[in-house]
């Protein structure tokens, strides 16, 4: 199990990695020089765009989005390798704070993985489309469902209370178009490279 938790072939090693980054994020509370602030980007403090997405409000967030990134990765590890699965990590958290920040003016602030994590869901539903797996259509529909629904009449009190923190729907809309973007990025980049 070890092994293939760490093999290059594979993206456990880079999930494990992210998992014990996240986790020691946790515990150092760096939230003060780290996480997604909108006033600390318009000064020049960028980096926050994508190591916000690390941090979390508390365990519960933690262990929450941390499950759904090991559920996630083996949902759609036939479509992964290492290399491959830290680009698209490192795409997407980007993606996701560049979103937050150009399109939701009035968001202060954001910590977590959710809308990464939306993005690699929607990103992985793609795939499985593209190799004609049917599940992938419900997939991808699914988390579509979900977040319009979510935009339309936001998260659930019990959830944001587990995680004493607003949930930023906003996040899961930009992960969505974030792994659809990705997704057809890669597309046209293979497509040219024929």
């Amino acid at each position: 199990m070890l092994g293939r938790l760490t093999s290059r072939a594979t993206p456990y090693g880079v999930v494990l990695g992210i998992t014990v980054l996240c986790s020691l994020l946790y515990f150092l509370h760096l939230d003060a020089t780290l996480a997604f602030r909108r006033s600390a980007i318009a000064h020049g403090e960028w980096w926050r765009l994508v190591t916000g997405n690390l941090l979390h409000t508390n365990h519960w967030h933690l262990l929450m989005n941390l499950a759904g990134l090991w559920v996630i990765s083996f949902l759609h590890e036939n479509h992964y390798r290492a290399a491959n699965f830290s680009l698209l990590f490192a795409l997407l958290c980007l993606l996701q704070g560049l979103g937050l920040y150009w399109f939701f003016p009035t968001l202060g602030g954001y910590v977590g993985l959710s809308g990464m994590l939306h993005g690699l869901f929607a990103y992985g539903a793609l795939k499985d489309i593209q190799m004609k797996i049917r599940s992938g259509y419900l997939l991808f529909a699914g988390v579509c469902f979900k977040v319009a629904y979510e935009q339309y009449y936001g998260a659930t009190d019990q959830i944001t209370k587990l995680i004493d923190a607003r949930v930023a729907t906003e996040a899961h809309l930009i992960g969505v178009i974030g792994g659809v973007l990705v997704f057809l990025l890669y597309r046209l980049i293979r497509k040219l490279a024929r």
